[in-house]
């Protein structure tokens, strides 16, 4: 099927596995976008750095329900297909799956995969089985789409661990590439949610990667505390926005395992709640470079 702005769209699971086993026929390599919609700048880079490296350009748009909590805003979350079918056109995207719920959950599963490790800190501590529903998304899209290499935004550094976790545990003979977080000019991280923010949050919400940035000026300086730097951090969030803070962590990376010195690759990241939307941010450093 191919929409008015001329981009091939597949909307079903058998004929995603039919387009795929062509390519592969004819020797192409395949990039895989996974997204949930609402496209930003972001997923733009993802789709330009998958074009980049692969023949063929897979897009998926695809609310997974199973990875949101009870309280999430699932129903909320923000969609405009028409939009992003648009912007995936004129970035040169190959196809566009666009599943519904009822073609990826057909019937009640009769397994259930769970992620057990790098899943309890950070946003996953306060999101009990959201990882869960993110490998098991991820597993089908996976073997539905058989991609070379799938993309990711660091932004979400805990999902790219995660995903690395999942392909390395199983198998899966896919590379995960994750990209540097894309920024708006005044640094905030870009994201779906961000359209939540009130004017004045707006205005505030940089500052979440300008103390990020300063952390990173006090270790380039030689500062190895780890308390020292979090309070850096908090000191300018709570002094120059209204959110509230929901965590500044330090973790290994990509293994997420606690650290009492900081040494060796390592990630900070931190949560911001503003009245209508939870913010996240981080920088991942290699110490000893």
């Amino acid at each position: 099927m191919k929409t008015a702005v001329g981009i091939k769209i597949i909307k079903t699971v058998e004929e995603m596995k039919d387009f795929v086993r062509e390519e592969r026929k004819s020797c192409r390599t395949v990039g895989f976008v996974p997204t949930m919609g609402f496209l930003h700048e972001g997923h733009l880079t993802l789709i330009k750095k998958a074009k980049e490296q692969n023949d063929t350009v897979i897009l998926s748009i695809f609310v997974n329900p199973t990875q949101f909590g009870p309280n999430e805003d699932f129903e909320k979350y923000p969609r405009d297909e028409q939009r992003d079918l648009t912007l995936a056109a004129k970035e040169g995207v190959d196809v566009v799956f666009l599943p519904s719920v009822d073609e990826m959950y057909p019937t009640f599963p009769t397994t259930k995969l769970t992620a057990i490790d790098r899943t309890n800190v950070l946003c996953g501590k306060s999101r009990p089985g959201h990882f869960d529903g993110v490998v098991t998304v991820l597993s089908k899209l996976f073997h539905i789409t058989m991609p070379d290499k799938a993309y990711f935004g660091l932004k979400d550094a805990q999902q790219v661990a995660v995903t690395k976790g999942l392909v390395e545990d199983y198998f899966f003979p896919i590379e995960i590439i994750g990209v540097e977080t894309v920024r708006e000019e005044d640094g905030l991280a870009k994201s779906s949610r961000n359209v939540y923010l009130t004017e004045k949050e707006r205005e505030q919400a940089p500052h979440l990667y300008e103390s990020l940035r300063q952390a990173i000026t006090l270790v380039e300086q030689g500062e190895r505390n780890k308390q020292k730097i979090r309070e850096s951090i908090l000191a300018h969030i709570n002094e120059h926005t209204d959110g509230e803070v929901d965590y500044v962590d330090f973790y290994r990376y990509p293994s997420l395992e606690e650290i009492t010195v900081l040494e060796e690759k390592i990630i900070i990241a931190i949560a911001v709640k503003f009245s209508q939307a939870r913010l996240i941010d981080n920088v991942i450093l290699d110490i000893e470079k």
